[in-house]
């Protein structure tokens, strides 16, 4: 028997090949994810003492006591406290109107990108990648200095009276009023996770085989056609994939609502903040941000679920 072969004898099965190479991000995943969980999860059910939340077993007489503490999910309930209900649904709203901005002003800018020259193409990733070298808040208090009163955004919006516009839509209270508004709200968060929906888009399509296109127009599809018909159904996967890297956080984003949204744009992020902090509620706060995870991974376990079938099917 060779050297090789010896070393590899003594190896368990489980280290060998695939189970190795599946289990590394098993294992991140739930020394990072699953675990934080359950202990969130543990304090949403527990009993706030005087300084912390109570353990919810306990040893008393060689027996083990168990006590959960469910009212905090009933507070939940839109029967018990209707607050809940409207930061869950105002963070599901302003999460999804973010994700339409951001795929509007995303998608051409990806699909300029890669269409661009090969040389042309890293300086362009460079400028999308390059907010990245600045602090989030500090970019955050740039809009509020931009859409401030004296901010050179606001002035061109009042200049040209596009701020009536935006009262008759709803999105600010009175015209000249740009912050703490809907708007500025949207404003920011599109401008703060814009690169999360470029990226994907971009990787997906520079890889696109344009010969498709071409064999389009050779069969009398005009460019308008095709786009619709071929570039938009490949890019499927990165639309998909930009979708929820701005969609995930944007549900329970806190920084950008607090500075620059106001009464009317309270999110699940302040509520879980106010719970924990200025009402001293850890486990209320806890259960708030149970409640929010499920929101996001049931769907989306369906989603890859269903994703998983189809391509099965295709096969």
């Amino acid at each position: 028997m060779e050297a090789s072969d010896k070393k590899t004898a003594w190896r368990p099965s489980w280290w060998r090949g695939r189970t190795a190479v599946i289990g590394v991000p098993y294992f991140w995943l739930l020394l990072f994810f699953l675990a934080p969980f359950l202990i969130v999860a543990n304090y949403s059910v527990s009993e706030m003492g005087a300084i912390r939340a109570e353990d919810i077993a306990s040893v008393s007489d060689g027996a083990i006591k168990l006590v959960m503490k469910y009212t905090n999910y009933q507070r939940l309930w839109p029967t018990q406290d209707t607050l809940y209900l409207y930061a869950y649904w105002a963070s599901i709203k302003y999460a999804f109107v973010t994700t339409f901005f951001c795929l509007l002003i995303g998608y051409p800018f990806a699909y300029f990108m890669a269409r661009a020259r090969q040389s042309l193409q890293p300086t362009l990733l460079m400028l999308v990648m390059l907010p990245f070298w600045t602090s989030f808040l500090l970019r955050v208090y740039a809009w509020k200095g931009l859409l401030d009163d004296g901010g050179w955004v606001a002035s061109v919006i009042t200049a040209t009276h596009f701020d009536h516009v935006l009262a008759r839509l709803g999105v600010i209270e009175v015209p000249g009023q740009l912050m703490h508004t809907t708007f500025s709200l949207i404003i920011g968060m599109t401008y703060t996770y814009l690169p999360f929906m470029i990226l994907p888009l971009y990787a997906n399509l520079s890889k696109m085989d344009l010969r498709l296109l071409e064999a389009a127009s050779d069969l009398g599809a005009t460019p308008w056609v095709a786009f619709w018909r071929i570039t938009v159904p490949l890019s499927k996967a990165g639309i998909i994939a930009g979708s929820m890297l701005v969609f995930i956080p944007c549900v329970g984003e806190y920084v950008t609502p607090d500075l620059l949204g106001g009464p009317s744009t309270l999110m699940i992020g302040r509520v879980i903040w106010d719970e924990n902090f200025n009402n001293n509620d850890p486990p209320m706060a806890a259960a708030v941000a149970v409640v929010l995870v499920l929101l996001i991974v049931v769907p989306l376990a369906y989603f890859n679920k269903y994703q998983a079938e189809a391509q099965e099917a295709r096969k």
